[in-house]
């Protein structure tokens, strides 16, 4: 049963603990951190066996499993798994239980609610990274806004959360209308909405450019390209650590995965043929992000500009089209999953202790927090792509599939490792050394047990990916390779 139900029950566990914990009285607080963390360790560890017992030898979807949803509609709730979806689900499930333990004491409101909200959310990110359908996928790819809004607007740290909440859920919810027109036009033309039959399903070329242009904005916004970005670093200011942590981590990824999975292969011709746009718009957000994250005083700023800085040269990896940079594009989506999420924990511990995430106010912290400063001293090389991290194979590769489809293009986008080391060893220099501060600090303790055992993992898997990639690429490997080879037998 459990080989049979293995992809299901792993999508449902955290649903369950949700469900538990609404039994459990809210003063009962110890109790309701447990059960949380449990079910969010429990489904990392059964995503571990999905790990284990995937055939990388092929590219089909595997773990499939079939549910009647609307059987008069020819719709059905099926879930499988590829090389390219099997780690953006491991990755989502390896970041809850660090979200939960970064909360542990930082969050003493409504902390079952708060619990709830996460594994909520965990349980429709799985959806919709497993979901083999069009329309199921937009619900879930739209419900996933529910528990990020309330997360930002009730447990935000500063008085503007609420505007950011809303800026959040506007942004991305009005991006996605056109998707879902898009989706319904699909499925009146061809009476389906289910993937695997869609990929074998011819669609006239100039409708390819509507229903790409539709699926692009709701995408778009999630990546988030210019000029769609704007909900990101209020965002990101505004939520609570945990909050940014799962939003750099895993829903800055759902517009590139919407696009590998989805635009990609089902509306080829359109996709060559609004290449271009793309690179364009990528190769400025890349450069427009990077200056930008410059010249901001906010720590959360900084490291929101440079996400969107990565996850374009991501979309230029994956647009062009080959080999390599698509799977240079996701190898950089699971490696800037946990070097973000860590430097938005590395942001975390200091506010907690200081009660600001303004760099004029740190400086000298390598006197007191030696921890600290090393760990963060890694996910900074990190984020900078420096070579032996996890960063640097998937961005190297993205460049080097870009220079084949466009030099110019490659060239562009080089730039982005040279700005981001700029921006990135000018914040820690400020962080890290000169003189103390202590006119604005109260207390200089170094990180504490919890807080070291969410960062452990984190050094261990930026260093693993960065040494040992082919962990990583022997799964995705097939599975990329099969959608390049697709597109172009398609595109002729």
């Amino acid at each position: 049963m459990l080989s049979q139900h293995l992809l299901s029950l792993v999508v449902s566990l955290p649903a369950l603990g949700a469900v538990v914990l609404l039994f459990v009285p809210s003063s009962r607080v110890d109790w309701i951190r447990w059960i949380g963390l449990t079910a969010s360790l429990a489904t990392f560890l059964l995503s571990i066996l999905l790990w284990v017992r995937f055939d990388q030898s092929t590219a089909e979807f595997q773990f499939l499993e079939h549910f009647a949803w609307l059987p008069s509609g020819s719709l059905g709730f099926t879930l499988g798994i590829d090389g390219i979806s099997l780690f953006l689900v491991i990755l989502t499930t390896f970041l809850i239980p660090l979200c939960l333990l970064a909360s542990w004491d930082s969050v003493q409101t409504n902390v079952r609610e708060y619990f709830i909200a996460f594994l909520g959310m965990e349980s429709l990110l799985l959806v919709v990274f497993s979901v083999l359908d069009l329309l199921l996928f937009y619900v879930f790819f739209e419900a996933v806004l529910i528990p990020m809004f309330l997360i930002v607007g009730v447990w935000g740290g500063r008085a503007r959360k609420v505007r950011a909440a809303y800026m959040f859920f506007l942004y991305t919810l009005l991006g996605s209308v056109l998707m879902l027109l898009a989706v319904m036009y699909v499925y009146l033309n061809s009476g389906t909405t289910d993937y695997m039959i869609l990929l074998n399903t011819p669609i006239d070329s100039e409708v390819q450019k509507f229903l790409w242009l539709a699926f692009f904005a709701s995408f778009a916004v999630k990546v988030p390209m210019l000029p769609f970005h704007i909900w990101l670093p209020e965002a990101h200011v505004e939520a609570p650590t945990a909050g940014s942590v799962i939003l750099a981590g895993v829903l800055l990824k759902l517009g590139g995965y919407g696009l590998l999975r989805f635009s990609l292969p089902l509306f080829p011709d359109a996709t060559v043929f609004f290449t271009p746009l793309v690179f364009t718009m990528a190769a400025v957000a890349i450069v427009y992000s990077s200056l930008t994250a410059m010249r901001q005083t906010d720590l959360k700023r900084i490291i929101a500009y440079s996400s969107v800085a990565h996850m374009n040269l991501g979309l230029i990896g994956l647009f062009s089209l080959t080999h390599q940079g698509v799977e240079g594009s996701v190898l950089l989506m699971i490696g800037h999953g946990v070097v973000s999420s860590a430097l938005f924990l590395c942001v975390g511990i200091v506010y907690d202790r200081h009660h600001t995430r303004m760099v004029k106010y740190y400086g000298g912290l390598a006197h007191m927090m030696p921890l600290f400063v090393t760990s963060f001293m890694v996910f900074t090389m990190a984020n900078i792509g420096l070579p032996g991290t996890s960063n640097f194979v998937g961005e190297f590769m993205c460049i080097v599939g870009a220079f084949q489809a466009n030099t110019w293009i490659g060239a562009w986008a080089a730039t982005g490792m040279v700005l981001g080391g700029g921006y990135s060893l000018w914040l820690y220099n400020r962080v890290a050394f000169g003189n103390l501060k202590i006119q604005h600090m109260d207390q200089f303790s170094d990180m504490g047990r919890r807080e070291v055992a969410v960062f452990v993992p984190l050094l261990i898997l930026t260093i693993l990916f960065g040494v040992y990639p082919e962990c990583l690429l022997d799964p995705i490997h097939t599975s990329c390779g099969n959608v390049v080879a697709n597109l172009h037998a398609r595109i002729g």
